[in-house]
Protein backbone atom coordinates (compact mmCIF):
# COMPACT_ATOMS: atom_id res chain seq x y z
CA UNK A 1 0.00 0.00 0.00
CA UNK A 2 1.62 3.36 -0.81
CA UNK A 3 0.18 6.38 0.90
CA UNK A 4 3.62 8.91 0.77
CA UNK A 5 3.65 11.52 3.63
CA UNK A 6 2.85 14.77 2.00
CA UNK A 7 5.80 17.18 1.46
CA UNK A 8 6.61 20.72 2.40
CA UNK A 9 5.49 21.61 -1.47
CA UNK A 10 2.37 19.36 -1.58
CA UNK A 11 1.21 21.10 1.38
CA UNK A 12 2.01 24.32 0.43
CA UNK A 13 0.31 23.63 -3.02
CA UNK A 14 -2.53 22.62 -1.39
CA UNK A 15 -2.80 25.33 1.38
CA UNK A 16 -2.79 28.52 -1.70
CA UNK A 17 -5.30 26.17 -3.84
CA UNK A 18 -8.09 26.26 -0.94
CA UNK A 19 -6.97 29.99 0.21
CA UNK A 20 -7.72 30.74 -3.45
CA UNK A 21 -10.63 29.02 -3.99
CA UNK A 22 -11.79 29.82 -0.51
CA UNK A 23 -11.25 33.66 -1.36
CA UNK A 24 -13.26 33.40 -4.33
CA UNK A 25 -16.23 31.25 -2.74
CA UNK A 26 -16.35 34.08 0.27
CA UNK A 27 -16.15 36.53 -2.48
CA UNK A 28 -19.82 35.55 -3.73
CA UNK A 29 -21.26 34.95 -0.46
CA UNK A 30 -20.29 38.15 1.23
CA UNK A 31 -21.55 40.21 -1.85
CA UNK A 32 -24.80 39.25 -0.87
CA UNK A 33 -24.67 40.46 2.88
CA UNK A 34 -23.45 43.97 1.22
CA UNK A 35 -26.00 43.93 -1.28
CA UNK A 36 -29.10 43.44 1.67
CA UNK A 37 -27.53 46.47 3.50
CA UNK A 38 -27.35 48.73 0.57
CA UNK A 39 -29.60 47.60 -2.22
CA UNK A 40 -31.81 44.61 -1.95
CA UNK A 41 -34.03 46.36 1.15
CA UNK A 42 -34.99 49.26 -1.73
CA UNK A 43 -35.08 47.01 -5.11
CA UNK A 44 -36.54 43.20 -3.72
CA UNK A 45 -38.13 44.15 -0.41
CA UNK A 46 -40.61 47.09 -1.24
CA UNK A 47 -42.22 48.23 1.16
CA UNK A 48 -42.82 52.06 2.84
CA UNK A 49 -41.21 51.18 6.25
CA UNK A 50 -37.66 51.16 5.81
CA UNK A 51 -36.96 49.18 9.09
CA UNK A 52 -39.40 46.57 7.71
CA UNK A 53 -37.56 46.49 4.44
CA UNK A 54 -33.96 46.07 6.20
CA UNK A 55 -35.32 43.39 8.40
CA UNK A 56 -36.34 41.26 5.16
CA UNK A 57 -33.83 41.66 3.44
CA UNK A 58 -31.56 40.36 6.38
CA UNK A 59 -34.00 37.56 6.95
CA UNK A 60 -33.38 36.36 3.63
CA UNK A 61 -29.47 36.87 4.19
CA UNK A 62 -30.17 34.60 7.08
CA UNK A 63 -31.41 32.00 4.94
CA UNK A 64 -28.26 31.21 3.46
CA UNK A 65 -27.17 30.34 7.15
CA UNK A 66 -30.04 28.34 7.86
CA UNK A 67 -29.25 26.58 4.30
CA UNK A 68 -25.39 25.85 5.51
CA UNK A 69 -25.85 22.54 7.62
CA UNK A 70 -27.98 20.95 5.00
CA UNK A 71 -24.49 21.57 2.90
CA UNK A 72 -22.41 20.89 5.85
CA UNK A 73 -24.84 17.46 6.33
CA UNK A 74 -24.42 16.43 2.59
CA UNK A 75 -20.57 17.56 1.56
CA UNK A 76 -19.79 16.34 5.58
CA UNK A 77 -21.33 12.70 3.93
CA UNK A 78 -19.72 12.72 0.66
CA UNK A 79 -16.41 14.56 1.80
CA UNK A 80 -15.83 11.44 4.50
CA UNK A 81 -17.00 9.09 1.93
CA UNK A 82 -15.98 9.72 -1.50
CA UNK A 83 -13.22 12.44 -0.90
CA UNK A 84 -12.91 16.14 -0.01
CA UNK A 85 -11.79 16.88 -3.64
CA UNK A 86 -14.59 16.09 -5.42
CA UNK A 87 -17.12 17.91 -2.93
CA UNK A 88 -15.05 21.07 -3.43
CA UNK A 89 -15.44 20.66 -6.79
CA UNK A 90 -19.27 20.57 -6.33
CA UNK A 91 -19.37 23.53 -4.29
CA UNK A 92 -17.32 26.09 -5.98
CA UNK A 93 -19.46 25.13 -9.12
CA UNK A 94 -22.63 25.73 -7.64
CA UNK A 95 -21.89 29.20 -5.73
CA UNK A 96 -20.30 30.61 -8.30
CA UNK A 97 -22.95 29.79 -11.42
CA UNK A 98 -26.01 30.43 -8.74
CA UNK A 99 -24.03 34.28 -7.62
CA UNK A 100 -24.16 34.88 -11.20
CA UNK A 101 -27.47 34.23 -11.78
CA UNK A 102 -28.33 36.90 -9.03
CA UNK A 103 -26.89 39.48 -10.88
CA UNK A 104 -29.50 38.97 -13.56
CA UNK A 105 -32.77 38.77 -11.02
CA UNK A 106 -35.03 41.37 -11.87
CA UNK A 107 -36.47 43.80 -9.57
CA UNK A 108 -39.92 43.84 -7.27
CA UNK A 109 -40.81 46.68 -9.88
CA UNK A 110 -40.29 43.91 -12.78
CA UNK A 111 -41.65 41.09 -11.71
CA UNK A 112 -43.53 41.84 -7.88
CA UNK A 113 -43.54 39.45 -5.52
CA UNK A 114 -41.17 36.51 -7.48
CA UNK A 115 -38.48 38.54 -6.82
CA UNK A 116 -37.80 38.50 -3.45
CA UNK A 117 -39.22 34.71 -3.70
CA UNK A 118 -36.58 34.19 -6.22
CA UNK A 119 -33.98 36.15 -4.38
CA UNK A 120 -34.65 34.20 -1.24
CA UNK A 121 -34.35 30.49 -3.26
CA UNK A 122 -30.79 31.42 -5.22
CA UNK A 123 -29.61 32.69 -1.15
CA UNK A 124 -30.74 29.23 -0.24
CA UNK A 125 -28.82 27.52 -3.03
CA UNK A 126 -25.66 29.66 -2.00
CA UNK A 127 -25.68 28.28 1.55
CA UNK A 128 -25.91 24.98 0.23
CA UNK A 129 -22.38 25.02 -1.68
CA UNK A 130 -20.94 27.27 1.57
CA UNK A 131 -22.11 24.81 3.60
CA UNK A 132 -19.94 22.19 2.04
CA UNK A 133 -17.11 24.48 1.24
CA UNK A 134 -15.45 25.55 4.47
CA UNK A 135 -14.93 22.22 6.27
CA UNK A 136 -13.47 20.42 2.98
CA UNK A 137 -10.72 23.02 2.43
CA UNK A 138 -10.06 23.15 6.17
CA UNK A 139 -9.68 19.94 6.40
CA UNK A 140 -7.88 18.99 2.99
CA UNK A 141 -5.26 22.16 4.12
CA UNK A 142 -4.82 20.38 7.35
CA UNK A 143 -4.53 16.86 6.57
CA UNK A 144 -1.55 18.07 4.42
CA UNK A 145 0.45 19.93 6.83
CA UNK A 146 2.98 19.15 8.54
CA UNK A 147 2.44 18.86 12.30
CA UNK A 148 4.71 21.25 13.47
CA UNK A 149 3.08 23.68 11.04
CA UNK A 150 -0.44 22.48 11.28
CA UNK A 151 -1.59 26.44 12.63
CA UNK A 152 -0.14 28.35 9.94
CA UNK A 153 -1.78 26.10 7.02
CA UNK A 154 -5.09 25.87 8.73
CA UNK A 155 -4.79 29.23 8.56
CA UNK A 156 -4.61 29.61 5.15
CA UNK A 157 -8.13 28.94 4.26
CA UNK A 158 -9.29 31.42 6.87
CA UNK A 159 -7.55 34.25 4.87
CA UNK A 160 -9.94 33.80 2.37
CA UNK A 161 -12.14 35.72 3.47
CA UNK A 162 -10.79 38.85 4.77
CA UNK A 163 -9.89 38.60 0.91
CA UNK A 164 -13.58 38.17 -0.08
CA UNK A 165 -14.39 41.02 1.79
CA UNK A 166 -11.99 43.16 0.07
CA UNK A 167 -13.31 41.69 -3.09
CA UNK A 168 -16.76 42.23 -2.37
CA UNK A 169 -16.62 45.42 -0.62
CA UNK A 170 -14.32 46.84 -3.07
CA UNK A 171 -16.71 46.13 -6.32
CA UNK A 172 -19.35 47.48 -4.24
CA UNK A 173 -17.40 50.80 -3.61
CA UNK A 174 -16.32 51.41 -6.80
CA UNK A 175 -20.23 51.07 -7.90
CA UNK A 176 -21.62 53.10 -5.54
CA UNK A 177 -19.61 56.07 -6.73
CA UNK A 178 -22.09 55.68 -9.44
CA UNK A 179 -25.22 58.30 -9.47
CA UNK A 180 -27.77 56.91 -7.44
CA UNK A 181 -30.48 55.73 -10.56
CA UNK A 182 -27.57 54.63 -12.17
CA UNK A 183 -26.62 52.12 -9.31
CA UNK A 184 -29.99 51.04 -8.40
CA UNK A 185 -30.93 50.10 -12.17
CA UNK A 186 -27.34 48.36 -13.10
CA UNK A 187 -24.44 48.81 -11.22
CA UNK A 188 -24.99 46.79 -8.19
CA UNK A 189 -25.31 43.92 -10.56
CA UNK A 190 -21.85 43.75 -11.96
CA UNK A 191 -20.19 42.31 -8.49
CA UNK A 192 -22.52 39.57 -9.10
CA UNK A 193 -22.13 39.14 -12.91
CA UNK A 194 -18.29 39.04 -12.42
CA UNK A 195 -18.87 35.92 -10.63
CA UNK A 196 -19.01 34.06 -13.77
CA UNK A 197 -15.46 34.53 -15.08
CA UNK A 198 -14.15 34.05 -11.42
CA UNK A 199 -15.80 30.54 -11.11
CA UNK A 200 -13.38 29.50 -14.20
CA UNK A 201 -10.43 30.53 -12.12
CA UNK A 202 -11.58 28.65 -9.12
CA UNK A 203 -12.35 25.64 -10.94
CA UNK A 204 -8.88 25.66 -12.81
CA UNK A 205 -7.53 26.28 -9.11
CA UNK A 206 -9.44 23.43 -8.10
CA UNK A 207 -8.53 20.92 -10.04
CA UNK A 208 -4.91 21.19 -9.48
CA UNK A 209 -5.45 20.61 -5.90
CA UNK A 210 -4.64 16.59 -4.95
CA UNK A 211 -6.64 14.19 -2.23
CA UNK A 212 -5.98 13.98 1.14
CA UNK A 213 -3.43 11.51 1.91
CA UNK A 214 -5.06 10.70 4.84
CA UNK A 215 -8.45 10.00 2.96
CA UNK A 216 -6.46 7.69 0.48
CA UNK A 217 -5.53 5.25 3.52
CA UNK A 218 -8.95 5.55 4.66
CA UNK A 219 -10.40 4.27 1.77
CA UNK A 220 -7.28 1.78 0.75
CA UNK A 221 -8.07 0.51 4.16
CA UNK A 222 -11.65 0.60 4.12
CA UNK A 223 -11.93 2.54 7.25
CA UNK A 224 -14.32 5.40 6.23
CA UNK A 225 -17.34 5.48 8.54
CA UNK A 226 -20.59 4.62 6.97
CA UNK A 227 -22.92 6.99 8.38
CA UNK A 228 -20.51 9.73 9.28
CA UNK A 229 -23.08 12.61 9.97
CA UNK A 230 -24.80 10.44 12.19
CA UNK A 231 -22.04 9.08 14.43
CA UNK A 232 -20.53 12.70 15.05
CA UNK A 233 -24.22 13.79 16.07
CA UNK A 234 -24.34 10.37 18.31
CA UNK A 235 -20.75 10.59 19.28
CA UNK A 236 -19.00 12.73 19.30
CA UNK A 237 -21.86 15.78 20.01
CA UNK A 238 -19.98 17.24 22.81
CA UNK A 239 -17.16 17.98 20.58
CA UNK A 240 -19.80 19.45 18.02
CA UNK A 241 -21.05 21.91 20.55
CA UNK A 242 -17.62 22.62 21.72
CA UNK A 243 -16.25 23.73 17.98
CA UNK A 244 -19.60 25.13 17.22
CA UNK A 245 -19.01 27.93 20.57
CA UNK A 246 -15.72 28.23 19.30
CA UNK A 247 -16.64 29.23 15.95
CA UNK A 248 -19.11 31.60 16.51
CA UNK A 249 -17.20 35.09 17.15
CA UNK A 250 -15.42 34.96 14.17
CA UNK A 251 -18.76 34.27 12.09
CA UNK A 252 -21.37 36.29 13.96
CA UNK A 253 -19.31 38.65 15.54
CA UNK A 254 -17.74 39.36 11.62
CA UNK A 255 -21.32 39.95 10.29
CA UNK A 256 -22.29 42.22 13.05
CA UNK A 257 -19.28 44.13 12.84
CA UNK A 258 -19.43 44.33 8.71
CA UNK A 259 -23.15 43.61 7.63
CA UNK A 260 -25.31 45.07 10.23
CA UNK A 261 -22.70 48.05 10.99
CA UNK A 262 -22.95 49.17 7.18
CA UNK A 263 -26.90 49.37 7.79
CA UNK A 264 -26.39 50.88 10.88
CA UNK A 265 -23.60 53.37 9.89
CA UNK A 266 -25.83 54.31 6.26
CA UNK A 267 -28.90 53.92 7.93
CA UNK A 268 -29.26 55.14 11.39
CA UNK A 269 -26.13 57.56 11.45
CA UNK A 270 -26.49 58.55 7.68
CA UNK A 271 -22.80 57.78 7.08
CA UNK A 272 -21.55 58.09 3.38
CA UNK A 273 -21.67 55.05 2.04
CA UNK A 274 -18.22 54.81 0.55
CA UNK A 275 -17.04 55.83 4.32
CA UNK A 276 -18.35 52.70 5.68
CA UNK A 277 -17.30 50.43 2.71
CA UNK A 278 -14.11 51.35 2.86
CA UNK A 279 -13.72 51.12 6.77
CA UNK A 280 -14.92 47.32 6.01
CA UNK A 281 -11.55 47.13 3.47
CA UNK A 282 -9.24 48.71 5.78
CA UNK A 283 -10.47 46.33 8.67
CA UNK A 284 -10.26 43.70 5.73
CA UNK A 285 -6.66 43.76 5.02
CA UNK A 286 -5.53 44.21 8.87
CA UNK A 287 -7.22 41.20 9.26
CA UNK A 288 -5.23 38.91 6.79
CA UNK A 289 -2.65 40.75 9.34
CA UNK A 290 -3.83 39.16 11.99
CA UNK A 291 -5.20 35.55 10.68
CA UNK A 292 -1.16 35.30 9.68
CA UNK A 293 0.19 36.46 13.25
CA UNK A 294 -2.91 33.76 14.60
CA UNK A 295 -1.97 30.94 12.60
CA UNK A 296 1.85 31.18 14.08
CA UNK A 297 0.53 31.88 17.71
CA UNK A 298 -1.24 28.69 17.41
CA UNK A 299 1.74 26.70 17.13
CA UNK A 300 3.07 28.03 20.19
CA UNK A 301 0.36 28.69 22.61
CA UNK A 302 -1.90 26.26 21.47
CA UNK A 303 -5.39 27.21 19.46
CA UNK A 304 -7.24 26.65 22.12
CA UNK A 305 -5.66 29.67 24.06
CA UNK A 306 -5.38 31.50 21.34
CA UNK A 307 -9.22 31.50 21.10
CA UNK A 308 -9.88 32.41 24.91
CA UNK A 309 -7.47 35.64 24.49
CA UNK A 310 -9.31 36.81 21.29
CA UNK A 311 -12.79 36.40 22.77
CA UNK A 312 -11.75 37.95 25.90
CA UNK A 313 -10.02 40.70 23.46
CA UNK A 314 -13.77 41.22 21.19
CA UNK A 315 -15.40 41.40 24.79
CA UNK A 316 -13.33 44.35 25.80
CA UNK A 317 -13.51 46.43 22.62
CA UNK A 318 -17.16 46.17 21.68
CA UNK A 319 -19.05 48.55 23.19
CA UNK A 320 -16.03 51.62 22.13
CA UNK A 321 -16.82 50.07 18.96
CA UNK A 322 -20.12 51.23 18.54
CA UNK A 323 -18.82 54.67 20.12
CA UNK A 324 -16.46 55.38 18.02
CA UNK A 325 -18.94 54.62 15.18
CA UNK A 326 -21.47 57.13 17.16
CA UNK A 327 -19.19 60.19 16.74
CA UNK A 328 -19.69 60.40 13.34
CA UNK A 329 -15.83 61.30 12.88
CA UNK A 330 -14.58 59.47 9.44
CA UNK A 331 -11.45 58.42 11.21
CA UNK A 332 -13.13 57.28 14.20
CA UNK A 333 -15.59 55.17 12.31
CA UNK A 334 -12.60 53.44 10.28
CA UNK A 335 -10.53 52.56 13.34
CA UNK A 336 -13.38 51.01 15.45
CA UNK A 337 -14.51 48.91 12.72
CA UNK A 338 -10.57 48.06 12.24
CA UNK A 339 -10.34 47.20 15.94
CA UNK A 340 -13.62 45.38 16.25
CA UNK A 341 -13.05 43.25 13.55
CA UNK A 342 -8.97 42.66 14.10
CA UNK A 343 -9.70 41.23 17.84
CA UNK A 344 -12.47 38.48 16.67
CA UNK A 345 -10.49 37.71 13.66
CA UNK A 346 -7.86 36.60 16.40
CA UNK A 347 -9.99 33.27 17.21
CA UNK A 348 -11.38 33.16 13.80
CA UNK A 349 -7.38 32.85 12.56
CA UNK A 350 -7.21 28.97 14.54
CA UNK A 351 -10.39 27.84 14.24
CA UNK A 352 -9.75 25.63 11.48
CA UNK A 353 -6.95 23.93 13.45
CA UNK A 354 -8.87 23.47 16.63
CA UNK A 355 -11.91 22.21 15.05
CA UNK A 356 -9.46 19.81 13.08
CA UNK A 357 -8.29 18.64 16.53
CA UNK A 358 -11.92 18.01 18.27
CA UNK A 359 -12.78 15.08 14.90
CA UNK A 360 -10.65 12.25 13.80
CA UNK A 361 -9.81 11.90 10.10
CA UNK A 362 -12.80 9.03 9.36
CA UNK A 363 -15.20 11.74 10.34
CA UNK A 364 -13.25 14.87 10.29
CA UNK A 365 -14.84 16.48 6.92
CA UNK A 366 -18.64 16.12 8.34
CA UNK A 367 -17.47 17.28 12.39
CA UNK A 368 -15.59 20.27 10.96
CA UNK A 369 -18.75 21.10 8.85
CA UNK A 370 -21.48 20.25 10.85
CA UNK A 371 -19.55 22.43 13.89
CA UNK A 372 -18.84 25.44 11.61
CA UNK A 373 -22.54 25.58 10.08
CA UNK A 374 -24.43 25.44 13.53
CA UNK A 375 -22.56 28.49 14.56
CA UNK A 376 -23.43 29.44 11.13
CA UNK A 377 -27.42 29.46 11.62
CA UNK A 378 -27.29 31.61 15.03
CA UNK A 379 -24.32 33.85 12.78
CA UNK A 380 -26.94 34.10 9.86
CA UNK A 381 -29.65 36.01 12.64
CA UNK A 382 -27.21 38.49 14.46
CA UNK A 383 -27.42 41.18 11.79
CA UNK A 384 -31.14 40.48 11.88
CA UNK A 385 -30.63 40.18 16.32
CA UNK A 386 -29.00 43.06 16.13
CA UNK A 387 -31.79 45.23 14.01
CA UNK A 388 -34.31 44.20 16.63
CA UNK A 389 -31.96 45.21 19.67
CA UNK A 390 -31.08 48.06 18.47
CA UNK A 391 -34.88 48.99 18.00
CA UNK A 392 -36.11 47.56 21.40
CA UNK A 393 -33.15 50.23 22.77
CA UNK A 394 -34.59 53.18 20.83
CA UNK A 395 -31.84 53.46 18.82
CA UNK A 396 -29.08 53.47 21.33
CA UNK A 397 -25.94 51.40 20.29
CA UNK A 398 -25.09 50.00 23.53
CA UNK A 399 -27.54 47.12 23.30
CA UNK A 400 -25.58 45.45 19.76
CA UNK A 401 -22.58 46.49 21.40
CA UNK A 402 -23.71 43.84 24.20
CA UNK A 403 -25.29 41.52 21.69
CA UNK A 404 -21.30 41.56 20.85
CA UNK A 405 -19.83 41.33 24.22
CA UNK A 406 -22.72 37.66 24.65
CA UNK A 407 -21.54 36.27 21.54
CA UNK A 408 -17.32 36.65 22.44
CA UNK A 409 -18.38 34.88 25.96
CA UNK A 410 -19.64 31.50 24.32
CA UNK A 411 -16.27 31.33 21.85
CA UNK A 412 -14.20 31.73 25.46
CA UNK A 413 -16.10 29.12 27.35
CA UNK A 414 -15.78 26.88 24.50
CA UNK A 415 -12.15 27.98 23.77
CA UNK A 416 -11.43 26.93 27.73
CA UNK A 417 -13.49 23.70 27.22
CA UNK A 418 -12.22 22.11 24.17
CA UNK A 419 -8.67 20.74 25.12
CA UNK A 420 -10.64 18.10 26.97
CA UNK A 421 -11.95 16.77 23.75
CA UNK A 422 -8.64 16.58 21.17
CA UNK A 423 -8.55 13.68 19.65
CA UNK A 424 -4.64 12.16 19.69
CA UNK A 425 -1.77 13.75 18.57
CA UNK A 426 -1.71 9.94 16.03
CA UNK A 427 -5.22 10.95 14.73
CA UNK A 428 -3.47 14.02 12.76
CA UNK A 429 -1.05 11.84 10.84
CA UNK A 430 -0.77 9.24 7.69
CA UNK A 431 0.30 7.36 10.27
CA UNK A 432 -2.29 7.28 12.65
CA UNK A 433 -5.53 7.64 10.76
CA UNK A 434 -6.15 3.60 11.09
CA UNK A 435 -9.55 3.99 12.82
CA UNK A 436 -11.61 1.04 14.93
CA UNK A 437 -14.04 -0.81 13.32
CA UNK A 438 -17.53 -1.26 14.37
Amino acid sequence: MNNPIPTAADARRVAVGAFVGTALEWYDFFLYGTAASLVFNRLFFATDDAVVATAAAFASFAVGFVARPLGGIVFGHLGDRIGRRACLLITVVMIGAVTGVIGLLPGFADIGVAAPILLTLLRLLQGVAVGGEWGGAITLAVEHAPPEQRGRYAAMPQIGSPVGTLLSSGAFLLVALLPPDDFDAWGWRIPFLIAFPLLGVALWLRRRVEESPLFDRLLAEDARASAPVREVVVRAWPALLVGAGSALLGVGGFYLATTFVISYATGDLDLPRPLVLGATLVAAVVEIGVLVLGGRLAERFGSARVTVAGGVASAIVALPMFWLLDTRNAAAVVLGVTVGVAMLSIPYAVSGDLLARLFPARLRYSGIALAANIAGIASGFVPLAATGVLAAAGGSSWAPGLLLVGIALVTVVSGLAAPRLYVSDAEMTVEGVAAPRS
